[in-house]
C-alpha cells in the first residue's frame, strides 16, 4: 500500500522533511518546487510508514486504499507525476534507505549573536511562518501585530469553511501565540495607531506581512451597480470578517455570475450552491448560513476570459468541484474553441480534467427548478453590467467563436455579479509602494530605502502561491534580515518592549493580547459546541474586543 496527497495540499513541505525514503517531490531544494499545484508521493518508493500523514499540517495525505470515491483520482495524479522518471536508487551499503546529499547551511550566525527584537505585522500564514522561523532558529523576541483584534489572517478569513482540513494549519501557528518570547498586540493598525517609524524605533527590525487585501476592478460600464461585489467581500462575508459587507448579500436571484476562474472563483461558486445543512457543520458565519438557507440561487456561471487550457484554478480544486453532492458541473459550449481544447487535452492537462462533463448552452434567462449547477463558461468577457438602483438585472458577455470581439454578445439574466479577477495589495504608510504590481519594492525581502524593514507574503511577491508558498518566502526574508543583523546594518532601536506596549495602549485602548485571544477562541468553541459546530465566530470588532476583555478579567479573578 502507498499513500497519496490530495487536493488540500498546502505545499508546506513538512512531509518532505520526515519522509525516510525521499519519495515526496518536488522538494524545496528542487527547481520545480513552488511551481506545481501540489506535492506528490512516488508510489514506487513509498514504504507505507505514514510519517508524512502524521506530519501533514492540513490532513491532505491518506493511504490509497482508504481514499473516498471523490479522492481516488488523486492516487493516479500522484503516480502520473513520476511517469517516465527513473526510481531513485536505494542506499544498499548503509542504514539509510537512500543517499542523502551533502548538508547545506544557508545561514551562519556567529556564536555571540545576540537576541533581536522583531515586530511582525500581520498574523496570517506569511507572518506566522516568519515568526516561526525566528523563534525556532534564533533567540529573537517577536512582537505580533495585527489590525484586527483576532489573529489568523488568511487562514481564518480566506479559506473556505468547507475546507476544514486546510484550516488546521492554523493550529501549527497558534502554538506560537503563547510562546514565552512572543508579545501580541491585536487591533493595532500601522498608519492609524502607530507609524512605521515608531514601530522601527522600538524594534531591531520590522517584517510586514500585510497581504493583498483589496481586489482588481473590471473597468466596465455598470460596475457600480448594487449587487456587483468583489469576491473578496463575499469571502469576508461568509467567513465572518469584522469588515464584511454590513448589509449582507442578496441571494434572491436564481443565477449568479462569477467573473474569473481561479481558485477563489471556484470557492465562491461552490459555497453559493452547496447544501446549507452540510455547511452548518463548518465554521461559516451564522449570518451567511441563514442567508444561504433562504437563498434562491440555482446556477452559478463562472466566466473565464481565456480557454480551459489556460484556466487559473488548480486542477485539484476543479476535481474537488466535480464531487459536490447535489451540484452538477457542466461546461458552456458557446465557443467551439472550448470543445476543441478539451477534446485535444491529455489526461494530465488542466483542460483534460473537464472531459466527461456535460456541455450545455447557457440560456439568457435564469434557470428555474432542477438540480443546482455550476457552469464553466470560457472565452467569455463581461462587456457591461445592466441594472438600476435596485441591483443587477443581467450581465452582457461576449458570445460565440472568433477572437471574443467578433462573436457577438449575450445578456445573461443574473441578480448578483462577483468579480474574482485577482487580489491587490494596498500601500503601507511609511513604505515605498509599486502601484503597478501592488507590492512593496524589495531585495530578497529587504524594503528598498528603509533600513530594518522587510516584507513577506503577497505584499512582497504579489497575490500568487498558496499557504505553503509562504514558508519558502519567509525563509528568504528572515535569511536577509539575519544577514543584515550580522553585518551590523540594522538601525539601533531607541525604545524597548515595555515602551512599545505603553505606546500601543495609549493609542488604542482596545488592544487584545494573547490572553484575550485565548478567551476569544474559548468563547467561539463553546458557542460551536452548543450548535454542533467546530466554532461559531464572533463577527464584529465590538464582540471580539468585549469577549477578549471579559475572558481576560475572568481569568485574572480566579
Amino acid at each position: 500500500m502507498t499513500y497519496a496527497i490530495t487536493q488540500t495540499c498546502c505545499n508546506d513541505a513538512t512531509c518532505v522533511a520526515v519522509c525516510p525514503v525521499n519519495c515526496i517531490h518536488p522538494t524545496p531544494e528542487e527547481r520545480a518546487f513552488g511551481s506545481t499545484e501540489m506535492l506528490h508521493i512516488d508510489p514506487r518508493a513509498c514504504i507505507d510508514c505514514g510519517a508524512c500523514a502524521d506530519a501533514c499540517p492540513v490532513d491532505a495525505i491518506f493511504p490509497v486504499d482508504s481514499l473516498s470515491a471523490g479522492q481516488r483520482e488523486y492516487a493516479d495524479i500522484n503516480a502520473a507525476y513520476y511517469e517516465g522518471a527513473e526510481p531513485l536508487a536505494a542506499e544498499v551499503d548503509g542504514p539509510n534507505f537512500h543517499a542523502w546529499g551533502e548538508p547545506v547551511f544557508e545561514r551562519n550566525l556567529p556564536s555571540d549573536f545576540g537576541p533581536l527584537r522583531v515586530a511582525v505585522v500581520g498574523t496570517g500564514p506569511a507572518g506566522m511562518y516568519a515568526a516561526q522561523d525566528l523563534l525556532l532558529h534564533t533567540a529573537a523576541e517577536v512582537t505580533l501585530i495585527d489590525r484586527l483584534p483576532v489573529a489568523g489572517g488568511l487562514v481564518r478569513y480566506g479559506v473556505a469553511p468547507d475546507h476544514p482540513a486546510t484550516k488546521k494549519v492554523g493550529d501549527t501557528f497558534s502554538r506560537f501565540h503563547s510562546h514565552p518570547r512572543v508579545r501580541m498586540h491585536l487591533g493595532i493598525e500601522v498608519g492609524r495607531d502607530v507609524t512605521a517609524e515608531e514601530l522601527s524605533a522600538h524594534h531591531d527590525a520590522v517584517v510586514y506581512a500585510v497581504g493583498a487585501s483589496t481586489d482588481r476592478r473590471l473597468g466596465v460600464p455598470g460596475e457600480q451597480t448594487p449587487g456587483c461585489l468583489s469576491a473578496t467581500a463575499f469571502v469576508a462575508w461568509y467567513n465572518a470578517h469584522p469588515e464584511a459587507v454590513a448589509q449582507g448579500v442578496d441571494l434572491s436571484a436564481e443565477r449568479v455570475v462569477v467573473v474569473g476562474n481561479g481558485n477563489v472563483a471556484l470557492d465562491v461558486a461552490r459555497i453559493l450552491v452547496a447544501d446549507p445543512e452540510a455547511l452548518a457543520a463548518t465554521d461559516i458565519a451564522a449570518h451567511a448560513l441563514d442567508a444561504l438557507r433562504a437563498s434562491r440561487v440555482r446556477e452559478v456561471v463562472v466566466l473565464g476570459r481565456r480557454g480551459p487550457e489556460d484556466a487559473a484554478y488548480t486542477r485539484s480544486e476543479l476535481l474537488a468541484l466535480k464531487h459536490v453532492p447535489g451540484v452538477e458541473l457542466v461546461v458552456d459550449g458557446h465557443d467551439p474553441r472550448t470543445a476543441t481544447a478539451i477534446d485535444a487535452a491529455g489526461a494530465g492537462d488542466r483542460a483534460g480534467a473537464l472531459k466527461g462533463l456535460a456541455r450545455v448552452r447557457t440560456d439568457a434567462a435564469s434557470p428555474t427548478g432542477g438540480e443546482r449547477r455550476i457552469v464553466l463558461r470560457f472565452h467569455s468577457e463581461v462587456r457591461e453590467i445592466l441594472g438600476d438602483g435596485d441591483g443587477v438585472h443581467s450581465v452582457r458577455v461576449t458570445d460565440g467563436g472568433g477572437d471574443g470581439d467578433g462573436g457577438g454578445t449575450a445578456d445573461l439574466a443574473a441578480g448578483l455579479l462577483l468579480r474574482a479577477i485577482g487580489y491587490r495589495g494596498l500601500p503601507v504608510p511609511g513604505l515605498p509602494f509599486d502601484e503597478t504590481s501592488g507590492t512593496v519594492p524589495h531585495e530578497g525581502g529587504r524594503v528598498a530605502g528603509v533600513p530594518g524593514s522587510y516584507v513577506v507574503g503577497w505584499i512582497k511577491r504579489g497575490p500568487s502561491g498558496g499557504i505553503g508558498a509562504n514558508r519558502t518566502c519567509a525563509a528568504e526574508t528572515v535569511g536577509t534580515l539575519l544577514a543584515d543583523a550580522v553585518a551590523g546594518e540594522l538601525p539601533a532601536p531607541t525604545g524597548d518592549a515595555k515602551a512599545f506596549r505603553r505606546l500601543a495602549r495609549q493609542r488604542n485602548r482596545r488592544v487584545v493580547d494573547a490572553r484575550g485571544l485565548a478567551a476569544i477562541d474559548r468563547a467561539e468553541r463553546d458557542r460551536g459546541r452548543r450548535d454542533g459546530r467546530p466554532r461559531v465566530k464572533l463577527a464584529t470588532v465590538e464582540e471580539l474586543v468585549a469577549t477578549a476583555r471579559s475572558g481576560r478579567l475572568l481569568r485574572l479573578t480566579r
